[in-house]
């Protein structure tokens, strides 16, 4: 099992930044890819990017690529997301879950996921 605990939200204005972290402890080498998805009021929880752990690969929702980017530092087994040019639409809760997928489309299936953080709530205004 991986625990993972998020940090980093909080309220920033339209076309502000912020940067997301992710803690990772346990047992990480069992996991192939670091994800962060988002969950708005009253909407599905949705994919935004993820990570390899050993590659580095990348992958983005097409709502977010050219704004969001995410990346890792495996000595602290943790994992960024800065985001930027933040839009009201990307006001949600974040997540970053873990999982063994090590690529294709079954990373963007919230079932291919075995462990989730708690959250961290971002807030975009306009």
């Amino acid at each position: 099992q991986v625990q993972l605990v998020e940090s980093g939200g909080g309220l920033v204005q339209a076309g502000g930044s912020l940067r997301l972290s992710c803690a990772a402890s346990g047992r990480t080498s069992s996991r192939n890819t670091i994800a962060w998805w988002r969950q708005a009021p009253a909407k599905a929880r949705e994919f935004v990017t993820a990570i390899s752990w050993a590659g580095g690969n990348k992958y983005y929702a097409d709502s977010v690529k050219g704004r969001f980017n995410i990346s890792r530092d495996n000595a602290k087994n943790t994992v960024y997301l800065q985001m930027d040019n933040l839009k009201a639409e990307d006001t949600a809760v974040y997540f970053c879950a873990a999982t063994t997928v090590a690529y294709g489309s079954a990373l963007q299936w919230s079932k291919s996921y075995a462990d989730w953080g708690q959250g961290t709530q971002v807030t975009v205004s306009s």
